[in-house]
């Protein structure tokens, strides 16, 4: 079969090339999909998992890519809830090759139907942004209707999804970017929003809850903007401040069937869009990888056009 595949981590994405490897087989548990359109995060180049297995073998040369959306064309042993034919969507293991492929190999557990309304474009860019955003508002971040949340990177690919899901559970939003974001971010639902470069972000006053993208100075400072009781939430690593009266929690985003059918359920129904800033063929993915200038939202691979 035909895959992305890296072998240099030094090297990012500049070192993918598309070369042919064997076709993965469903092991127990596992479902084997033929893979209609694949998500790509350039951060998963910088993760142990992309170059290692679970008990730190290099696993070179790998296949990258966590999301995606195509139709089931075998079942391993023990697999149950799925059945061939069936389109699905999910989030491939980060231990093992990913989706930037013809076929993946994936736990049946992490992956759950893909309506047949919504595109396999559109289901290939909804696993990690719908999931993190999911998780780390109504899971980690303990959500209520009613509260303020601050989101960081609105205009993003999880933050989009963050405004979003908040904005229609009751939230108050404010989402932060540069200048270039503002009427992105007020597209997608937050009712203010704080320019990073020219805004001063303490000015935002007390929140319930902060969704922290970006670490570093940003995340540090927004601790102290959280009100008694509240939560920061970050998926940029061990918070380096804590709220004074709240808490502070990072995560890993993990594969949810039921939660992955509620955001299914969320684009069908209107109430949720995705951020998809450009749509490649796998001829071309080294390419789209690796781009000139600079590209909003993310990238989508059709493995099968």
């Amino acid at each position: 079969m035909r895959a992305i595949v890296v072998t240099d981590q030094a090297a990012g994405t500049a070192g993918m090339t598309l070369a042919e490897r064997p076709q993965p087989q469903a092991g127990g548990n596992d479902v084997l999909v033929e893979v209609h359109a694949s998500g790509f995060t350039p951060g998963e180049l910088t993760w142990p998992g992309t170059w290692t297995d679970r008990l730190g073998r290099d696993r070179t040369p790998s296949i990258p890519g966590h999301e995606m959306a195509g139709v089931v064309s075998a079942l391993g042993y023990g697999t149950r809830g799925l059945s061939v034919g069936q389109r699905v969507f999910g989030l491939a293991e980060w231990t093992r090759d990913g989706t930037l492929a013809e076929y993946v190999a994936i736990e049946a557990r992490n992956v759950a139907p893909l309506p047949g309304d919504v595109d396999f474009t559109v289901g290939a860019s909804l696993p990690i942004s719908g999931l993190t955003a999911w998780q780390g508002l109504f899971v980690h971040g303990r959500f209520e209707a009613g509260q303020s949340v601050l989101v960081h990177g609105a205009a993003g690919g999880v933050g989009s999804a963050v405004t979003q899901l908040a904005r229609e559970a009751g939230a108050h939003v404010i989402g932060t970017g540069r200048a270039a974001d503002r009427q992105a971010t007020f597209d997608f639902g937050a009712q203010e929003f704080v320019d990073l470069d020219n805004d001063t972000l303490e000015d935002v006053g007390g929140v319930d809850l902060v969704f922290d993208v970006i670490g570093g100075d940003i995340g540090t400072r927004s601790a102290s903007l959280v009100r008694a009781g509240g939560m920061l939430v970050t998926i940029a690593g061990p918070p380096e401040a804590q709220p004074k009266d709240g808490l502070a929690v990072d995560f890993v985003v993990e594969a949810d069937r039921a939660q992955l059918g509620e955001i299914a359920q969320r684009v069908r129904d209107g109430r949720l869009r995705t951020n998809i800033g450009q749509v490649a063929d796998l001829d071309d993915a080294v390419s789209a990888f690796n781009p000139t200038e600079r590209v909003k939202g993310k990238t989508i691979i059709r493995v099968r056009p």
